[in-house]
């Protein structure tokens, strides 16, 4: 695929920024939700600007999604922005031009140091953020109470260097991020969000386009279970994750393991041999992956995005999703004093769904 594939003729009126499957699944929701707008019409003036990470699994699924976005009529640019010293240079550089001359911004993480980059060169006077899964819950929050931008697992620790050089891109980013008389700033989001800060506007996900385009699944009689990247962000302990993975399958006889894409190899081998569950390895979001089926009848997770998304887009289904609390004996000595609670109200304002109480290993 030419790395700028399909960017020939005018300027868009609208460039997304993803760097996930998922974030690209919610600005395919969100072009859904604005299609009936005359001038939101499916192609209308969309380009998706692919900022591609180097994790092979990721993309993988990243490509498979950008199929879908051309499916639907959108402009997708494959940029290899991580591949190499240089790879930052060009492409900042390539896309500086549409930066400057773009009606509206589309991000799917506003974490991210690329796309804080990206925002400080912009002058688009419409800005949405879409989910990027739970991560948006703790965004929202920081952006009204007025916080420095900081993902919530590392939140607690000490700035590193690196963080304190990029400092000032960070900080004109979340400026760009507060509404103005010159910018409006929207949250396209299927999460819970329980403070909305002042001009910021909330426009609730369904996943009406996953619904539409995907299934309805056909329903098997067991259970399957959905991986979490806890232990790779250093806040679940390995061993710990892994027994309470195996006393869940046990009393409730999954058979499936749908791994996150950020699971590690040596993990899930381990899992495979210690718990008997086939390792399922999706290649598109696991919210299209249930809605196309076969998916067990009871999905069974830890806290995370999909206690939230599942449950919309299984919709009108006979499948539950049950989630298990995260016993705070399983944390590491590294994790961010705010881990467990977040972790909680991650699990608590999940609608329908089963809430399961932290599993105790044999």
């Amino acid at each position: 695929m030419s790395p700028h594939a399909g960017t020939a003729g005018l300027t868009p009126h609208t460039l997304a920024f993803v760097e996930s499957p998922v974030q690209l699944l919610n600005v395919l929701e969100w072009a859904h939700h604005r299609a009936p707008r005359a001038e939101e019409a499916p192609g209308g003036g969309l380009t998706l600007v692919v900022l591609s990470p180097t994790d092979p699994m990721t993309r993988g699924q990243l490509r498979r999604m950008a199929d879908l976005a051309r499916d639907e009529g959108h402009t997708v640019r494959w940029e290899e922005a991580r591949g190499g010293p240089a790879a930052p240079f060009q492409t900042i550089g390539g896309l500086t031009r549409l930066l400057r001359r773009v009606d509206r911004i589309v991000m799917g993480d506003p974490f991210s140091r690329y796309v804080q980059l990206l925002l400080t060169i912009t002058k688009a006077r419409e800005l949405v953020v879409v989910d990027d899964g739970t991560a948006t819950m703790e965004f929202v929050a920081q952006l009204a109470s007025g916080e420095r931008l900081v993902r919530w697992h590392r939140k607690g620790g000490r700035p590193g260097p690196r963080d304190l050089i990029f400092a000032p891109v960070s900080s004109a980013a979340r400026r760009r991020l507060t509404p103005s008389t010159r910018r409006t700033v929207e949250v396209f989001s299927s999460m819970p969000i329980e403070t909305t800060p002042e001009g910021v506007t909330i426009t609730p996900n369904e996943f009406a386009w996953t619904r539409a385009t995907f299934g309805p699944p056909r329903i098997t009689k067991g259970a399957d279970m959905v991986g979490t990247s806890l232990v790779e962000t250093g806040v679940v302990d390995n061993d710990r994750y892994l027994e309470a993975v195996s006393a869940l399958a046990k009393t409730h006889g999954a058979t499936r393991y749908f791994a996150h894409r950020r699971e590690s190899t040596e993990k899930l081998h381990r899992l495979a041999v210690e718990t008997g569950l086939e390792i399922v390895r999706p290649d598109l979001p696991l919210e299209l992956i249930a809605r196309r089926g076969p998916i067990g009848r009871t999905i069974l997770s830890f806290p995370s995005t999909v206690v939230h998304t599942l449950p919309l887009a299984l919709v009108g289904t006979e499948v539950r999703v049950a989630v298990c609390d995260i016993d705070p004996a399983w944390l590491t000595e590294n994790a961010s004093p705010r881990a467990q609670g977040f972790l909680s109200g991650v699990t608590g304002t999940a609608r329908d769904v089963h809430r399961l109480s932290a599993v105790t290993a044999a």
